[in-house]
């Protein structure tokens, strides 16, 4: 009986690691639980243990293959070194957390030594807000959406992506190296069963990255939906990851505590990642997303 079990979970297992995208949305459950794909890995060890229990050659194999399954879909990214080099910019994207007392202190732990920040869940005049004007010299912000710069920021404005209040901005940012433009956004949020508004938030992203013909692009924010989520595949690509690209590990920014997804997320195009991670953001549920890049 033993034997059959592990040989039937692993086989599924291995079945939804593999195949995840060819799956039904099962009305929205389906891309959340895509946001916690790597964790289904823990159930491999325990496959492990109990086919060695059974001394079973069939059953060791079949408990393997769940283990090659996923070492194949997620190893580059444990194995992954950051290319180095020179680069030009350096930026970060936190969601400050909107009833977080410490936000000031959040985003101060990861503005030094930065060019940009991309902020949300800010509170108009908040402390978030206030520690930033005085360590930035320009910024633009709109709603519970901003963008601080050491360099200026010219044609600033707000962006529409389908919800009843404005969570997104465009500005252009002159930096020594060019013209950069830049996207802050935050997409609706995705529940079991409730992703709908998200997944219309990520059509209206794309089409404004489609028409948008800038050399040099930068998208931040909150996006919530993770590196593994399928609906993310609609803007990576045509948008390259920093975390990906330049980033050790899976990079996860939630909930901060014990980070188990990644809704947070720094894409780019026409630029080269050097660098990417992860940092603590004081008070905030989410951890701030970081990446440094060459123009």
């Amino acid at each position: 009986m033993l034997r059959r079990v592990i040989i039937v979970v692993a086989g599924a297992l291995a079945l939804i690691l593999g195949g995840h995208r060819l799956l039904p949305e099962l009305g929205g459950f389906t891309p959340v639980l895509e946001s916690l794909l790597p964790w289904l890995g823990a159930a491999i060890p325990i496959l492990l243990v109990g086919a060695l229990f059974t001394r079973s050659w069939r059953v060791i194999v079949a408990a393997l293959l769940p283990a090659v399954v996923w070492g194949v879909m997620f190893g580059p990214a444990l194995l992954n070194a950051p290319p180095g080099g020179p680069s030009d910019i350096s930026v970060a994207t936190i969601n400050v957390g909107v009833a977080n007392s410490a936000s000031g202190q959040a985003v101060m732990a990861v503005a030094k030594d930065r060019d940009l920040i991309a902020a949300q869940e800010l509170t108009g005049g908040g402390p978030a807000a206030k520690a930033l004007d005085q360590h930035f010299p320009y910024h633009y912000q709109v709603s519970t959406v901003g963008l601080w710069s050491r360099f200026p920021l010219v044609g600033a404005r707000k962006v529409d992506i389908g919800l009843a209040w404005t969570r997104a901005l465009r500005a252009v940012v002159k930096t020594p190296k060019g013209e950069l433009t830049v996207y802050v956004m935050h997409l609706a949020s995705a529940r079991p069963g409730q992703t709908a508004q998200r997944d219309e938030t990520l059509r209206h992203a794309r089409k404004i990255i489609d028409r948008d013909d800038s050399e040099n692009l930068l998208l931040l924010g909150d996006l919530n939906t993770a590196t593994t989520d399928r609906k993310r595949s609609g803007l990576v690509p045509p948008l390259s990851d920093a975390q990906q690209e330049a980033g050790t590990g899976f990079g996860f920014t939630w909930p901060s505590s014990f980070p188990v997804t990644r809704p947070d997320h720094i894409l780019y195009r026409g630029l080269t990642a050097t660098s990417a991670g992860v940092e603590q953001a004081t008070g905030s549920d989410h951890r701030a997303a970081v990446a440094s890049l060459r123009l």
